[in-house]
C-alpha cells in the first residue's frame, strides 16, 4: 500500500500573514512553525469517513454544531502556526465570541471547538506531540489521532507499529489517551451513540 504523506511544500518559512495571502482559501494546507503541509491519498479517505459519521451524529442529536470545512485554528500565541484539523466540530453558539470569525474563517478560542480528528501521515510528530499539547491547552474535549498506516513513534503506538486509533479525552486539562485497534469498539464522550470499530475508521478491515 502506498503511504500518503503530509509534507512541507516550500523552502522559505512563512509568517502567518504570508500564509493567509497565499493559502488561506485553500483548505488543503496548514501552517506549522512556518512550514506548509499538504495531505494526500488515503489520508483524505479516512478524514472523509470520520466527517460523514460525525455529521450523522450531529443531526441525530439535534445539536447546534457543524463540521468546519475551510477554517483555521490559531490562538493569538501560536506565532507561525495555524492548524487546519482534518475534522473539526464547531459549536455555532460559541462563534459570537470569536473576534474575527465574521471577517475570516479563523478560530481563536478553544470553547468554539467540541471535537477534532487528525489523520496521521509522515509528519506524525505534529499529531502525537505538538497537537496533543496545543489542543489540550485550548480545552478541546476530544481529539482523535487516526494512524491508519501505523506511522507513529514507538513511544506512541508501541513496537508492533500497527494501525492505531488514539482517542484523547480531556480530563483536568490533560488528555487521557485510549488506543484502539482492529475490531475494538470506539467509545466517544462527544458522540456516545457512535457505533464504529477502529478497523472501520482506519480502513484496515
Amino acid at each position: 500500500m502506498a503511504i500518503a504523506t503530509d509534507r512541507p511544500i516550500q523552502q522559505k518559512a512563512l509568517s502567518f500573514d504570508e500564509f493567509l495571502v497565499c493559502y488561506c482559501d485553500d483548505n488543503r494546507y496548514e501552517l506549522i512553525d512556518g512550514d506548509i503541509f499538504e495531505p494526500t491519498g488515503l489520508h483524505e479517505e479516512v478524514a472523509a469517513f470520520i466527517t460523514t459519521k460525525v455529521c450523522v451524529q450531529i443531526d441525530q442529536m439535534g445539536l447546534p454544531w457543524f463540521v468546519l470545512q475551510r477554517g483555521l485554528i490559531r490562538p493569538d500565541n501560536m506565532g507561525m502556526t495555524a492548524f487546519r484539523p482534518d475534522v473539526a466540530v464547531i459549536d455555532q453558539h460559541e462563534l459570537t465570541k470569536e473576534p474575527i470569525w465574521s471577517e475570516q474563517s479563523i478560530l481563536t478560542l478553544g470553547s468554539s471547538i467540541k471535537f477534532v480528528a487528525e489523520v496521521v501521515s509522515s509528519n506524525w510528530q505534529n499529531d502525537y506531540a505538538r497537537k496533543v499539547e496545543d489542543y489540550a491547552t485550548l480545552g478541546i474535549p476530544e481529539y482523535w489521532i487516526a494512524d491508519y498506516a501505523g506511522l507513529g513513534g514507538v513511544r506512541h503506538i508501541g513496537k508492533s507499529k500497527q494501525p492505531t486509533l488514539s482517542i484523547c479525552t480531556l480530563v483536568n486539562g490533560e488528555y487521557e489517551i485510549q488506543q484502539l485497534r482492529g475490531n475494538q469498539i470506539v467509545v466517544s464522550t462527544t458522540f456516545p451513540n457512535l457505533k464504529l470499530t477502529a478497523a472501520e475508521i482506519l480502513k484496515t478491515f
